[in-house]
């Protein structure tokens, strides 16, 4: 623990601030009186130094979970240019990098180490934090945790479980997008009292909301037109699809502005590179898909101008909150279009699992028997469905009490060892260089990778997974051999032997689609938002449980009139040339025999059959509706031959 036991010491000791902003020194007390807290805070409002600080006058460890990488990295940098003892855990790390986390992680050297939630089920990670003193789990984003949210991964799910699992002394939830429904469900999964929840509002004074009404045709020029009428000043421009961002970029360095694409599709150096050079001030504009969001951080963003509709209120309020964090003002500025809403709906249908596809894969498991044993890269492939759609109805099924969750493991593990058996065991005690030897003689020997099989090591050396896991990353944190594993699994055990197969797989079905039409839902709040005849700032906050009187400062306040909206366009699918997709489907049927399949593949949406079959991507039929509304695709499969 830090010396100092006076919060406001440390503030501006190590963070060279005088006063708290709001809410923090709430949330700081709360955690360092031993109780756990939500800290709901609008963006850039400084939730991060709420588990920044306490983690420096705790005990132990402070894990905080956190959902992307460079939100992650950008954070470490900071507090290690504090001198303060910070590290994360990913894949991205090389074996020196890896084995010198780890190393500080057992000599108590850390004080904040961040992980991605998936890490929280990740039985290597489990065994070497298992034992250790974590004073404060910080989760970030919490809103994900929750079904209501609108970005829910179903790895948060677990957090609270884990939690408990690993006897965490307080939890601190954060999120800057939380509805009262969502407050009440992360509050209920950390067990925070509903005294601990402080919520500052969403209220940000110094942006200017504002909605133009547009076709799709108008949208380049109008943006030309407002970067070349209002001042210079950091610009982010968001757009729907990785195309349009290279699109809108192209088109304003041939207007005369410099300006950089940024999108998941390019290659990590490059997106690293873009947002260094958007940090630094050296590229004022980006034109960017949601890839690039809760990582950046930078406090003079002047404008953010959304090119096309955003996905829902909850998106929105995220992406506008990178505008003004050092409390200048600022524009934001929706160009309205309805046409925006094929994509965007299609984008939410492209992720419904189809009804058989539920029934095969439920099937698969309650037929495996009491242990299952799966790889979820294998159940996604053979009922073609997107992992993370496999993971949310394994989660189901775990919530429903079908199933319980037996840990994650590592089907393929092997080693590279530098030095011969003898040199290696010289490096341990009498009693250990035994165990390993032990262990050495039941692996397969290749020319440079020594292979492991989990299940005859254990029965060799009459040792547990975890024993012999820590014994292979000794060896790595010795730096004695370069360790691989491979061949992510999971295990489950199944809870309930008599169960009605079609009940179950109608109540998963029936889940994935009110979560479908929630998303519908959240795409036509947007719509309704764009043409208020009321203060836009009022109606944006009153969705996150906020009245407030007309703001005085957005379009609306400034005398805009309403925005009319253009009707949307509606492209009929009998006005396509499909020939040729029936033959089409008859040589692929693994990738499109069900009608789901096809709609997705003919919207253009990718899948997991449809990766695995060459070419089919390729095909121009591919994505050849994408004009066309989902529903409309759908209904024509539905009645197809």
């Amino acid at each position: 623990m830090n010396s100092a036991t006076d919060p406001q010491q440390l503030l501006k000791q190590h963070f060279g601030f005088d006063t708290f902003r709001p809410g923090q020194e709430q949330v700081i007390r709360t955690l360092l009186a031993g109780r756990s807290a939500t800290a709901i805070f609008p963006t850039g409002s400084g939730k991060s130094l709420c588990y920044q600080l306490p983690a420096l006058m705790l005990p132990g460890l402070t894990l905080v979970v956190s959902p992307l990488l460079a939100l992650m990295k950008d954070q470490i940098d900071s507090l290690q240019a504090r001198n303060i003892a910070a590290q994360r855990l990913d894949s991205s790390l090389d074996e020196a990098s890896y084995r010198r986390v780890t190393q500080e992680i057992r000599s108590g050297q850390l004080k904040l180490l961040f992980v991605a939630p998936e890490r929280l089920g990740n039985e290597r990670f489990l065994n070497l934090i298992r034992g250790l003193q974590i004073s404060l789990l910080a989760v970030d984003e919490a809103h994900c945790i929750s079904s209501w949210g609108h970005n829910f991964r179903p790895d948060y799910l677990k957090l609270a479980g884990a939690a408990k699992e690993l006897k965490v002394d307080r939890v601190l939830a954060l999120t800057a997008t939380a509805t009262p429904q969502v407050s009440i469900d992360m509050a209920r999964a950390f067990d925070i009292a509903d005294d601990d929840i402080v919520n500052t509002g969403f209220h940000r004074p110094n942006l200017e909301l504002r909605v133009t009404s547009c076709h799709h045709a108008e949208r380049a020029t109008l943006l030309v037109e407002r970067l070349r009428e209002r001042p210079a000043g950091a610009t982010i421009v968001y757009v729907s699809l990785q195309r349009h961002a290279e699109e809108i970029a192209e088109h304003l360095v041939k207007a005369g502005f410099d300006a950089k694409a940024y999108h998941a599709g390019m290659q990590s150096e490059q997106r690293v590179a873009t947002q260094d050079a958007f940090m630094h001030g050296k590229v004022p504009i980006i034109c960017a898909t949601i890839a690039f969001g809760m990582g950046v951080d930078k406090a003079d963003i002047r404008y953010v101008y959304h090119y096309h509709m955003a996905k829902g209120y909850e998106s929105y309020m995220q992406e506008i909150g990178r505008a003004g964090r050092d409390g200048a003002a600022s524009i934001c500025e929706l160009f309205a279009c309805p046409d925006d809403c094929t994509t965007l709906e299609n984008f939410v249908y492209g992720d419904t699992p189809d009804t058989e596809s539920i029934q095969s894969l439920v099937s698969e498991l309650l037929d495996a028997g009491d242990e299952i044993d799966i790889a979820i890269t294998d159940l996604s492939r053979r009922h073609d469905m997107r992992q993370l759609v496999v993971n949310t109805l394994l989660t189901r099924l775990e919530l429903s009490g079908i199933i319980r969750s037996e840990g994650h493991y590592y089907g393929n593990i092997r080693f590279a060892p530098k030095g011969s058996s003898d040199e290696i065991l010289a490096h341990y005690p009498a009693n250990q260089a035994a165990f390993m030897r032990k262990l050495f003689s039941c692996c397969s020997k290749a020319r440079k990778w020594i292979s492991l099989d989990m299940e005859t090591a254990m029965a060799h050396t009459g040792q547990d997974r975890g024993v012999i896991l820590r014994a292979l990353d000794s060896l790595q944190h010795k730096g004695l051999a370069e360790l691989q594993l491979a061949g992510y699994r999971q295990r489950f055990r199944r809870l309930h032997q008599t169960v009605d197969l079609s009940a179950l797989s109608k109540q998963l079905e029936d889940t994935f689609h009110r979560h479908e039409q929630m998303e519908i839902s959240r795409i036509e709040s947007m719509l309704a938002y764009a043409q208020s005849a009321t203060c836009l700032t009022a109606r944006l906050l009153d969705y996150f449980g906020e009245p407030i009187e007309p703001c005085g400062h957005c379009g609306i306040c400034l005398g805009d009139q309403p925005a009319a909206l253009h009707q949307r366009q509606h492209t009929s699918i009998k006005s396509l040339d499909l020939s040729g997709f029936q033959q089409l489907v008859a040589q692929h049927p693994k990738a499109l025999t069900r009608p789901r399949q096809q709609a997705r593949f003919l919207c253009g949406m990718n899948s997991p059959a449809v990766s695995a079959t060459r070419g089919l991507r390729g095909n121009p039929l591919f994505g050849s509706c994408a004009p066309v509304t989902f529903a409309e695709v759908l209904a024509t499969r539905n009645t197809s031959d």
